[in-house]
């Protein structure tokens, strides 16, 4: 299909006459109904049709290869008023609406026209088409269309999930299928032919092309060419084809009552990509043909359903509750069962609200990256949080913003990240190399920086449109080379105030330790001050004397216990490593077994808690308050 063909320019020419008949009649029967004023005739009494002009054709698809069609368009006629005495004549125009169907399959010749009335407003349409015959179908429409589908096609496949058979579809469409290349570089994966004709085919055994007779209904696949190249194989072209087959035939007719030598469409993969302003007839069937094709392979409902066992049973197998550390392994068991590539199974977990999916199997610098799971709607398609070295390199580089991010020491790269540089977010093995924590892989969101993804090159035209809309990723198999780039966005700025604040407060940290005097009793007083608290503020805070905090702070050689120093840890709110020295400098130690577990997980991990509630988690472990509660 070399062009766009116009349904609305192919019926004003052949339909002309039989559009002015019915507009005409309409008139000489209907005149003194007329909508129209005239300062010349104040009373029609004649309307004779001039000429009509075909604005638009609004088309409803029909089953089968019927249609029904308003066409709309503008009538130029006379009206003229006679009297005794003189005619008066005048020249008006009138929009009409001529309500018409027809058989493709009869190439139209049964057209006819239904009804005629004055065009108000546009119809309503369950089924429109485009001015090229092909279905409008948006994106929050794809999933009804495909179940659809495999309601009139494969309807099983909606009652339990299973493997959609390209086979058993194409021979219960009425297709056929042969293996046989269309071109000799693979540039066509897929062709179906609509008509019967005498078609090529590349024979590889001695590198030449050949002819044969091909029936209507007859797919060719390349069986060294794969859909998309790296988005499926041999199942998603047949599948692919179908689609075709099924949403695209009225198209084709249409193409044929313009070229009667027209037979079939070929899915190729070179030429550039459009934006849906520019986008061809053949532009837009092969994009519902490839957003369908795995919403036929993987019914939404059953898909959802087979992902959601296999969720459970890796959860079990892997022994963990986070969807991250199991969705490669998942997506991986979806495709072997859907009988998908790994990356369709991918791209359709993430539809099915799997956002995790997207952080998986993104293969970078030679390795894929460890998955990482990120708070819902954090990214959007075109968007990531793993950049490859060339990239960070160069973006580091002529990126203004990111490079003073960089080099404040805010930031380190690791994992293919530029992830927050705290102890929170990374941690390094014992080769000194850096690497994000569990909690940053679960949590990219919170501590990495955000890149837009680009596409450089790719050799597949529709593979580049079908990432670009459906979601971007990168694979070992692909031949997309994608570029990132820094985004400034209110995201990153989140990330970076989290980032400031860290750093920040591990400056102050540091210079907290760096100025702790060396004794117990002056490093209790600095830390007081540090804290803004005074002798009776503490006091209450830990419910102890405040003789026994004075004591603390003058006499370095006053007796006390574990429990109150800790208790004071608490009360003050000090940080870990601040607690840690603070002890260090007393005459006391945490020890080891239960109870000083218990104690290492008040100064670690409820630090910011009130004593009143840290004594109930000792009490519920069977062991006894730090303090006595005034």
């Amino acid at each position: 299909m070399a062009q766009d063909r116009s349904f609305k320019e192919y019926v004003a020419d052949r339909f002309y006459n039989e559009l002015y008949g019915s507009v005409s009649n309409w008139l000489e029967q209907n005149c003194q109904s007329l909508d129209v004023s005239s300062r010349l005739v104040r009373t029609i009494d004649r309307a004779e049709l001039s000429d009509i002009n075909v604005k638009c054709v609004y088309v409803e698809n029909l089953p089968g290869m019927k249609i029904a069609f308003d066409v709309i368009l503008e009538a130029e006629f006379e009206i003229s008023e006679t009297d005794r005495h003189t005619d008066r004549y005048d020249d008006k125009t009138q929009w009409f609406k001529i309500s018409c169907f027809g058989d493709l399959a009869n190439s139209l010749d049964d057209f006819t026209i239904s009804s005629v009335e004055p065009y108000d407003s546009r119809g309503k349409y369950c089924n429109p088409m485009s001015d090229s015959l092909v279905p409008l179908i948006r994106s929050d429409q794809l999933e009804d269309v495909a179940r659809d589908f495999l309601e009139r096609n494969y309807k099983e496949a909606l009652s339990r999930p299973m493997f959609v058979d390209p086979g058993i579809l194409a021979e219960r469409m009425g297709l056929s299928i042969q293996m046989k290349s269309a071109s000799a570089d693979c540039s066509t994966f897929g062709q179906i032919f609509f008509a019967d004709c005498d078609a090529e085919y590349y024979d590889k055994s001695d590198s030449s092309f050949k002819r044969t007779h091909v029936n209507k209904g007859t797919i060719f696949v390349d069986p060294e060419s794969f859909f998309l190249r790296n988005v499926g194989s041999v199942n998603n072209t047949i599948v692919h084809e179908c689609v075709h087959w099924d949403k695209h035939r009225k198209a084709f007719e249409l193409e044929r009552l313009y070229n009667e030598n027209a037979a079939q469409i070929k899915c190729q993969v070179v030429g550039g990509i459009k934006d849906g302003k520019t986008r061809t007839a053949t532009d837009w069937m092969e994009w519902q043909a490839n957003a369908l094709t795995p919403r036929i392979q993987m019914p939404y409902r059953q898909a959802k359903i087979k992902a959601a066992e296999l969720i459970r049973k890796y959860k079990n197998i892997l022994r963990t509750d986070e969807l991250v550390d199991i969705i490669q392994p998942v997506i991986d068991a979806m495709a072997t069962f859907f009988c998908v590539s790994r990356l369709a199974a991918k791209i359709r977990m993430a539809d099915l609200g799997y956002e995790e999916a997207l952080g998986a199997f993104t293969y970078i610098d030679g390795h894929y990256v460890k998955p990482h799971a990120f708070k819902r709607g954090a990214l959007k398609r075109n968007q990531t949080f793993s950049i490859g070295e060339r990239d960070a390199i160069v973006e580091s580089t002529v990126n203004q913003d990111l490079r003073e991010k960089i080099q404040s020491g805010r930031y380190i790269f690791a994992d293919s990240h530029f992830c927050i540089n705290h102890p929170k977010y990374i941690e390094y093995d014992e080769d000194g190399t850096a690497g994000l924590t569990d909690y940053a892989r679960h949590h990219a969101d919170e501590c990495c920086l955000v890149f837009d993804l680009t596409i450089q090159k790719s050799s597949n035209s529709y593979g580049k449109q079908y990432f670009t809309e459906c979601v971007l990723y990168r694979d070992s198999t692909s031949d997309i080379v994608f570029e990132a780039h820094y985004n400034t966005s209110p995201e990153n700025d989140t990330v970076d105030g989290r980032a400031k604040i860290l750093q920040a407060y591990a400056k102050e940290l540091s210079d907290v330790l760096q100025n702790l005097p060396g004794s117990f009793s002056g490093a209790l007083t600095a830390l007081m001050k540090w804290r803004g608290k005074t002798v009776e503020a503490l006091a209450e805070a830990c419910s102890l004397d405040p003789k026994t905090i004075s004591r603390m702070r003058n006499n370095e050689e006053y007796e006390t216990t574990i429990e109150t120093i800790v208790a004071i840890c608490i009360a003050l709110q000090l940080p870990p490593v601040i607690s840690q020295a603070l002890i260090s400098r007393s005459a006391y130690s945490l020890g080891s077994g239960p109870k000083f577990m218990t104690y290492h997980f008040l100064l670690e991990a409820c630090y910011t808690k009130t004593i009143f509630e840290c004594n109930d988690i000792l009490r519920g472990v069977n062991l006894a308050p730090l303090t006595k509660e005034k």
